[in-house]
């Protein structure tokens, strides 16, 4: 039973009803959409918030997505470990490709993680999920603490080893840019790591890792690649 009065949906569709014109939505379009909505419910509590969200996902559309993950990040002040577990939920029911994972994880999700480095042990149990929107979440919930310098307790490597040469192409690529941003943060410990790897690491995992290290390191390590 709602917390709460508003029909959420309904007013999500009104707001995203002003750029019906085009063929399609920005993302941009649809989180001036997701501002609005938030300036209406802003003074609920946290968990009637998260259920407008949950309200939101329960329309599977993209659009809807977009604004209830944003939303959801905005409460970031809010989250408690308790939140891990609503999220976790909403990860596997609602998730369904790499574009909404990486919004979920990179924002809301990475926001918990940052503030709660002790949950990086919950996140490796996901590099052993059958989705493969799971096992790519295990890198890209990293992203947001790495980039934030909020990831004392966090070994990135050991998703990367997990995940080292997973089936699908896009935990690949997952794991491989969790990688290239803690490369900014720490280029020594990133170029040591991929030097011990080169022979194991997939060619598209190790080329998207090296991206952003210094010109010469990124020379050197692809001449032993």
């Amino acid at each position: 039973m709602k917390n709460y009065k508003i029909d959420i949906v309904k007013k999500a569709n009104e707001e995203l009803s002003v750029f019906e014109s085009r063929n399609r939505y920005k993302t941009g379009d649809v989180r001036k959409a997701s501002a609005k909505i938030y300036r209406l419910i802003k003074k609920e509590p946290f968990e009637n918030i998260l259920d407008i969200c949950e309200e939101l996902l329960e329309e599977r559309s993209w659009a809807m997505g977009v604004i209830a993950y944003d939303i959801a990040f905005r409460e970031r002040k809010n989250y408690t470990r308790e939140t891990f577990y609503r999220f976790e939920k909403w990860l596997i029911k609602y998730v369904r490709d790499w574009n909404d994972c990486d919004d979920f994880c990179t924002h809301a999700f990475g926001a918990l993680l940052a503030e709660y480095n002790d949950l990086f042990e919950k996140v490796l149990k996901w590099c052993d999920r059958p989705e493969f929107w799971a096992r790519r979440a295990a890198g890209g919930v990293l992203i947001y603490s790495m980039a934030k310098k909020m990831y004392r307790e966090i070994d990135p490597f050991e998703i990367s080893n997990a995940l080292m040469n997973d089936e699908h192409y896009l935990v690949l690529k997952g794991y491989a840019w969790m990688l290239k941003v803690y490369g900014q943060r720490e280029p020594k410990k990133l170029e040591k790591y991929l030097l011990e790897n080169v022979e194991t690491m997939p060619r598209v995992s190790f080329r998207y890792a090296i991206e952003k290290l210094d010109v010469d390191v990124k020379r050197s390590l692809m001449t032993k690649s």
